[in-house]
């Protein structure tokens, strides 16, 4: 499962930074916009000691944790959706990711040249979201003008995505997200193709020093702290933005292997052993399930079994983060 988080932020607030430190690969991270031209993608393992600890318990050949997709994408600044500074680029490349990580400085640094020459981190969010709503502002306009024709034909499907979209449309005008108007799971599919950035998941990360660590101020939305210079918050980042597309991970265990697999929360076990392998679906017969804790407890998988901890589950079972399974097809 393909799953990307792209980090954006205005130039200079510590996203290349953030990305060495989270990728351990090399990046340009000089003190100037725009330094980083061209997206850098690096595969960030998800962090979960129940991982590790199964892999002993299994003594396991090899352990593969889940992963993230985390993507550099160079500085936004104020006018980027009408082409100032890179902006019709960026733009394009944070349409491809499915959640977005807003880096915002929170700390004033001699060294380190802000955009806008001062540190204003509401101000800072401010700039971004603006300039995320005005770019869905156009594509939203222009879709309703492509319906057009449809619509007066009386297209039930076409009239369906038109009213869903001068909804949205209305909630930008006013300069919220588009994720703040009232959107089902269905609508979202409806307009999928359009990638509207404002209905992405966001998550703000607070990039703080030693002196503020302790800083607080009203975000809009879900947010985490961490300290670029010293590393620190930095589990927290990943496991956050694994929260943030509805992910949770089950595992498979023995001496060849141990591993985590990336499911949506709420998966029936023949979908989550599509994560293993697509034929999983279709010849699901049924998964051996133990839950993790339980597992441990009893110390080996035949004495979890004789305390009828192992269970035999359908297709209609919902897999449980944490669950350990073994799949029978």
């Amino acid at each position: 499962m393909s799953l990307s988080i792209g980090i954006v932020g205005l130039p200079n607030v510590g996203k290349s930074t953030l990305f060495n430190a989270l990728t351990k690969k090399s990046v340009p991270a000089e003190n100037y916009p725009f330094c980083t031209i061209d997206p850098s993608v690096g595969i960030v393992a998800v962090p979960d000691e129940r991982l590790w600890k199964l892999s002993e318990f299994s003594k396991s050949a090899k352990t593969i944790p889940a992963v993230i997709e985390f993507v550099d994408i160079a500085g936004l600044v104020a006018g980027a959706s009408k082409g100032e500074g890179l902006g019709n680029k960026f733009l394009t490349n944070i349409r491809e990711v499915d959640a977005i990580a807003h880096v915002v400085l929170t700390f004033e640094d001699p060294d380190v040249i802000h955009v806008a020459n001062k540190v204003d981190p509401l101000s800072d969010i401010g700039v971004i979201n603006l300039e995320l709503i005005l770019s869905d502002m156009e594509i939203v306009s222009k879709r309703i003008g492509t319906l057009g024709k449809d619509v007066k034909k009386g297209d039930k499907l076409a009239i369906a995505e038109e009213a869903l979209l001068k909804r949205i449309e209305a909630v930008l005008e006013a300069g919220q997200l588009a994720s703040t108007a009232e959107v089902t799971d269905e609508e979202k599919f409806m307009i999928k193709s359009l990638n509207l950035l404002t209905l992405k998941p966001m998550l703000y990360v607070l990039n703080t020093s030693e002196a503020n660590e302790n800083v607080e101020f009203a975000v809009p939305g879900a947010f985490v702290k961490i300290d670029s210079v010293f590393e620190k918050g930095f589990d927290d980042l990943i496991k956050a933005s694994y929260e943030l597309l509805g992910l949770e991970m089950y595992f498979t265990t023995g001496e060849d292997e141990t591993r985590a697999w990336t499911i949506a929360v709420g998966s029936t076990a023949p979908i989550a052993g599509t994560a293993i392998h697509t034929d999983f679906k279709d010849k699901f017969i049924r998964a051996e399930v133990v839950a993790y804790d339980d597992l441990i407890e009893a110390g080996s998988y035949a004495d979890a079994k004789a305390k009828g901890k192992v269970r035999t589950e359908g297709k209609e079972y919902i897999v449980k983060d944490g669950d350990v399974i073994e799949f029978r097809i």
